[in-house]
């Protein structure tokens, strides 16, 4: 069945939409086609037709650790936002791909569960989170996820271990295989309601009063390196308020790029290159984007 064919059918599937609407910098160029799946039935049904018709195919979650070109995406772009139910099981947390990790957390927490508390502040999807095991506060999504149920680009159905997942440094091995996650599986422990939810107010009060949560920002653009930390080093560098175009780097938190009013996706990398090559010059040091970078140019 064609794309168009799927929209007469009922599947909310849009033409020409600007990204900037949905990522947490508000810049992007346009997607193609747009489509917001409900279930995994609309989820295959798109993948099948893109096969059919040989159209790429960019999936993404909450948009919030994400760069999206300003030449847009062609193609179909699948937001997985609408796919986010979240069940408890005795010391399980299953969750589909476009619940927030944020209501993950606090949905283990209200049933208590401790062990995603790191999450609170985290803005991303679990489908994100999973895709490049976001962490936090000491804490990572490969500590607590049990399994992972993900569909390849071919529609097949397959449940990964948290082994098979392959996780390290804000990585996992579907940033490779190009599948895509479905839900997840997180394992925690029984504790106390009271104290879960203390700790994860705790952190959030943390993050708004270190982070340039006023302004829109993808959050942390850099990996750390191994022995240093970014910010220190933006900060020693002199980078701390540069700005170019409508991005700057945040006076607040250095390491976090703010659109300060009419940024554009290449004002977003023009700084993070300035950054990354007077980190290499003054210190002989490669930062790498920890934010992942999409579209055309």
């Amino acid at each position: 069945m064609k794309l168009l064919d799927l929209k007469k059918k009922g599947i909310n599937i849009q033409e020409h939409i600007p990204l900037s609407r949905y990522t947490f910098t508000k810049t992007g160029g346009e997607a193609e086609y747009l489509a917001f799946p409900k279930n995994l039935q609309e989820l295959e049904e798109l993948l099948q037709a893109t096969r059919e018709e040989k159209m790429p195919l960019t999936v993404i979650g909450n948009a919030s650790n994400l760069i999206i070109r300003d030449g847009g995406i062609d193609g179909l772009v699948i937001i997985l936002t609408d796919m986010n139910k979240i069940k408890v099981e005795k010391n399980r947390v299953i969750a589909e791909a476009g619940a927030k990790i944020v209501d993950t957390a606090f949905t283990a927490a209200n049933n208590g569960l401790s062990g995603m508390e790191f999450a609170a502040g985290i803005p991303g999807s679990v489908g994100g989170g999973v895709f490049m095991n976001a962490g936090a506060y000491g804490g990572e999504t490969c500590e607590v996820v049990e399994s992972v149920k993900i569909l390849t680009k071919d529609g097949e159905l397959k449940s990964y271990s948290n082994e098979e997942m392959e996780f390290s440094y804000r990585h996992s091995k579907i940033q490779e295989t190009g599948d895509i996650v479905v839900e997840s599986t997180f394992k925690l422990k029984r504790g106390n309601k009271h104290q879960i939810l203390d700790q994860m107010h705790y952190l959030n009060a943390l993050r708004r009063f270190k982070q340039p949560l006023e302004y829109p920002s993808c959050g942390s653009v850099f990996k750390r390196p191994k022995g240093h930390f970014v910010g220190p080093m933006i900060i020693k560098a002199g980078l701390q308020g540069k700005q170019i175009g409508g991005a700057q780097d945040s006076t607040k938190h250095a390491g976090f790029i703010v659109n300060k009013g009419g940024a554009t996706a290449t004002d977003y990398l023009d700084l993070i290159h300035y950054i990354q090559k007077v980190i290499k010059e003054k210190y002989d040091i490669n930062l790498h984007t920890e934010v992942r970078i999409i579209g055309k140019k």
